[in-house]
């Protein structure tokens, strides 16, 4: 009896990228693809369209990090929440490192490189229908380094810490800071001394000077 052919979606910005999945994905004889999204919401919207009509969800799906409208780590927490028995591999680049281990934060069940051969595709898909984890090498190896490495400078902080310090960098006061983000004063505290230990910065002026560096606000521009 032949085993049953496994339900990929293709989740992708570019056409030109989904078509290229595509094309490999029906030369694989137990490989079908059943759906194709655009972005992180296409793709959400097409699961529940799915679930709410009865038809099959797909085994895995195959997301692209970096997309409009939602990208690929929100629409892999959503789909993880609404159907946890589809899994995720997400398509990324080098580059895109932090991205991942937000990913596999989020639920995703392994991740490739866009670079990757096509057997390499057809190994991440089927380890995943198998409720297993496929995890690119060299990917791995850098997840590894930055986790092990001191966590310091701006990729240590997390997104409310960067709001903060661009808040701090504009010469906003705790106060201040508090009533933009909605936060208590208190919390606006703890994050701004947060900031300042990740960072190993001792005042808010040299906060103000490093995310001008970094480029998290532009330098104000002085008057004729």
């Amino acid at each position: 009896m032949t085993a049953p052919r496994i339900r990929v979606v293709l989740v992708d910005d570019h056409a030109v990228v989904r078509r290229g999945l595509r094309a490999f994905a029906e030369t694989e004889p137990d490989l079908e693809i059943v759906g194709e999204a655009e972005d992180g919401e296409a793709a959400v919207a097409l699961l529940r369209e799915r679930a709410t009509l009865g038809e099959p969800l797909p085994d895995v799906v195959l997301m692209d990090l970096l997309m409009p409208r939602m990208d690929g780590v929100a629409a892999t927490a959503a789909i993880a929440a609404a159907h946890p028995e589809v899994k995720v591999v997400v398509l990324t680049s080098f580059g895109e490192v932090e991205r991942v281990h937000a990913a596999l934060a989020a639920g995703a069940a392994g991740y490739l490189l866009k670079d990757a051969e096509p057997e390499e595709v057809a190994a991440a898909i089927r380890a995943a229908a198998a409720g297993e984890v496929h995890l690119d090498a060299g990917v791995a190896r850098e997840l590894t380094r930055r986790m092990t490495a001191p966590h310091t400078g701006m990729g240590s902080l997390t997104p409310r810490e960067r709001e903060v310090l661009a808040l701090v960098a504009q010469g906003h006061g705790n106060r201040e800071i508090a009533r933009r983000l909605v936060i208590s004063e208190r919390t606006a505290r703890t994050h701004v001394s947060n900031v300042l230990a990740k960072l190993q910065l001792t005042s808010r002026t040299q906060a103000a000077l490093y995310a001008i560096r970094e480029g998290v606000i532009t330098p104000p521009t002085q008057p004729l």
